[in-house]
């Protein structure tokens, strides 16, 4: 990933819900309105995510805010959560195909931002936790941050 850019959505949820293994950064295709809302701040990547359809990369359920100032507001309320194509090149798509057809993984998307003028989104391969691991992984942080503060008050 690029070192400047300007990260407009997270999907801070993912993190807690899925094991992460490779990331992958892609670009995405948008319309002229969809990027003005974008950048504009007015995306949410929660709940969305990656499809493998053929030799192509789909992400769903990405909501994309219409802007107000377009012309066609009605049509693309409609399609504030249409598929959106992502872009990556020939050896990362193989790659992203051959992870994906093993059971239980999936594609989550975890950032939008801009890379220059460009829209691009950081996606994940991940496997969903489950309940005892998302408690454990709980646990685990809050263990960590009581020996912080403990260690802190010592010095």
């Amino acid at each position: 990933m690029s070192k400047y850019y300007k990260a407009v959505a997270e999907n801070r949820k993912a993190y807690h819900d899925y094991n992460l293994f490779d990331k992958y950064t892609a670009g995405i295709a948008l319309t002229g309105p969809e990027v003005k809302s974008v950048r504009l701040g007015r995306a949410n990547l929660t709940g969305s995510f990656g499809r493998v359809e053929g030799a192509e990369v789909w992400l769903y359920e990405m909501h994309i805010t219409p802007y107000e100032k377009g012309r066609f507001s009605e049509r693309a309320s409609k399609e504030a959560k249409r598929p959106r194509k992502l872009l990556l090149n020939k050896a990362e798509l193989k790659k992203v195909i051959g992870k994906v057809s093993e059971r239980g993984m999936t594609l989550i998307p975890l950032k939008l931002f801009f890379s220059g003028d460009w829209a691009k989104v950081e996606i994940a391969l991940a496997r969903a936790k489950k309940k005892h691991e998302k408690r454990e992984t709980i646990k685990l942080k809050e263990t960590q941050r009581e020996v912080k503060r403990i260690l802190k008050e010592k010095r």
